[in-house]
This record gives structure tokens, sequence and C-alpha cells, in this order.
């Protein structure tokens, strides 16, 4: 039996239920405690069945469970009541099963992906922690890896920007873009931090400007607070504002259909792996299919069409056709 976040709760609202000699808990009521406890914990109306507290009870008698004794003389005339045998039991004294040690485990190699990053340098202690006192031998061993660039420039702000979002402080930023040879100095109101193509952004209020400006991490020289006064953001709604768009670079122009033609042998991997949330394919002919998407044409939506090579072209719209064609030009150039 899946031990999901749900299962969780049912177990700790049941295991409550079995050792309260002060009030009868029939199947009923079971299911009712099961629910409102569920309901509490995640705000969603869930009804439970008969058919999952068997199951639930099941579970938590078996090994891999919490190895639970009932009362089977808990009788009410024909109706059964459930209790531990023992009212002094419960599962919180248990020591860990196989799937907690299990779940235990993912956990810390999910969280092991972090190391490195200021405000995740307590990950490492903990693996080590848990391991000593659970035993959980070879806690650490990696048998998954992410995506990420461990040599990354800028990964020591992210925890301070993330901290001025939350607390709401206005920063003096020392910036130097790739296109000018000397920093400049940005006020800035942090709102978001997003990360794109393994590198760190984070967007905000320019404080000149009074517009929303986002700035590469690993482009930031130092950070300061400052004594200015926080704008909320009343700008961005910034669940729709990447909506649009492929990456992180916003353009002033509308959403556009972009049509692409891709050689069929690619298409499975445009399909489980989609350009964008809008995109829908369709047949063009034997050797070729369409891809559509409806985005804002950026750099990163060129950069992405030409890491296909000559296995995907652009076919609409004509501007964005014509910005590749001249890229290609000149890639051909030096080759």
């Amino acid at each position: 039996m899946a031990t999901n976040k749900h299962a969780i709760i049912r177990y700790q609202t049941l295991d409550n239920c079995f050792r309260n000699t002060g009030r009868r808990y029939f199947m009923e009521d079971l299911m009712q405690a099961c629910s409102e406890a569920i309901e509490k914990h995640t705000g969603f109306e869930v009804k439970i069945s008969r058919r999952q507290i068997f199951g639930d009870i099941t579970f938590m008698k078996e090994n891999e469970g919490y190895l639970i004794e009932l009362d089977e003389r808990c009788k009410d005339g024909k109706r059964v009541y459930y209790r531990y045998k023992d009212v002094n039991f419960s599962i919180l004294n248990q020591p860990m099963n196989v799937k907690e040690e299990q779940q235990l485990r993912e956990a810390i190699l999910t969280l092991s992906r972090f190391k490195g990053m200021p405000q995740f340098d307590w990950v490492e202690e903990l693996a080590m922690k848990l391991e000593t006192k659970l035993n959980l031998k070879d806690v650490t061993s990696k048998v998954i890896e992410f995506d990420e660039n461990k040599y990354l420039v800028g990964k020591n702000y992210i925890s301070d920007l993330y901290e001025a979002i939350l607390s709401k402080q206005v920063l003096n930023i020392q910036y130097k873009s790739f296109k000018v040879d000397v920093p400049i100095e940005i006020i800035f109101h942090p709102y978001y931090l997003k990360q794109y193509n393994n590198r760190w952004f984070v967007f905000g209020r320019n404080h000149t400007y009074n517009s929303i400006q986002n700035l590469s991490l690993d482009r930031i020289i130092s950070i300061e607070e400052t004594h200015i006064e926080y704008i909320e953001n009343d700008l961005v709604d910034f669940e729709e504002y990447f909506e649009d768009i492929i990456g992180v670079s916003i353009e002033n122009e509308p959403v556009q259909t972009v049509v692409l033609k891709v050689e069929k042998s690619l298409l499975p991997y445009i399909q489980t792996k989609p350009l964008h949330e809008s995109q829908f394919i369709k047949p063009f002919d034997e050797n070729f299919g369409l891809v559509v998407i409806k985005v804002i044409p950026n750099y990163e939506l060129e950069s992405l069409i030409l890491s296909f090579g000559e296995r995907v072209e652009v076919m609409d719209p004509e501007v964005l056709r014509g910005k590749l064609k001249d890229r290609i030009k000149k890639l051909s150039t030096i080759y």
C-alpha cells in the first residue's frame, strides 16, 4: 500500500482512536475521524470509505506497517468497535518501518541536490545525523543525479535574495552585465527568484525606472541593504508572467503562433518533452509533422529551435524565420 500524505494522516488518526479508552470507535466513527483529520490538514474535503479503513488496518498489522494488535473482544451487541489490545501501545513509539525508511532515504537524496547552496548547509549534517541515529546505512550513496551546475557563479546570493524577498528589503546591487565594461548600481525591490537552463535570475522593480527587471545572479558583484521604503509588487502576476514565454526574457511583443516543421523521428521527443504548455502537434506529410506553440518570441526560443539543428524549420511567423535565417548565415561564415 502506498504510504502517501493522506495515508500517514489516516494511520495517525486511527492510532489515536485505537488507544482512546474514553470512547468507543465503531467503523463509521473511524471513517468520520479520518475524513475530518485530512480536511483539517489539507483543507480539502475527502470521504473515506469502509474499504479504505479495512485496508489501513490490514497494513498497520503487517510487518511493513506497525505490527498493531487490536482487541478482538470489543463488541457492543452485534456491532464491533476498535481498540488496541495494549492501550499503552502507539505507532509513534514503534521503530521506523521499511516503507518509512525508504521514503526518508529518497527525501535525503532529493535534498542532497541543494548541497553547496548557503541556505542548505544543514543538509549534509542532517544526513549524517539520520544515518547515525536511525541506522540508515549508506543513506547518502548517490543513485540519482539532477541537472545542475556545481560551478555556477552567483549561487551564494540565492539565500540573501530569498531573505530580502521575504523581509521586503530594498537592495543596492552592483551589477555588471556582459554588455558593459564597468559595474552599474541598481536600487532593486526583489520579488521573485527563477531558475532557467541551470542559471538563476531575480525579478524585481528597478527603483529608477519603476519597471520590472530581471538580473542574472552570475553577473551580480555585491548586494547591500538600503533604508529605502519597499514598494509592493503591483506590476505583474508572476504566476502568469512566464506563461507566454520560454525562458526568462520578455519582449514587448504580442503572443504569436509559432509553427515548426519537425522531422518525424524527432516528434516523439518533443511530444514527451513539450517546448511549451500551449504545444499541439498535427501531421504535415509522411516525413514531417507540425509543432505549434503560442508564445512571445524571444532569444531563448531562438536558441531552443537552433539546438535541434536541421531537423526543425520555422514556417511561421516570418519575422522569427528571418531572424534565424540571419543567425544561421552568420554561423555558416565561421565554419
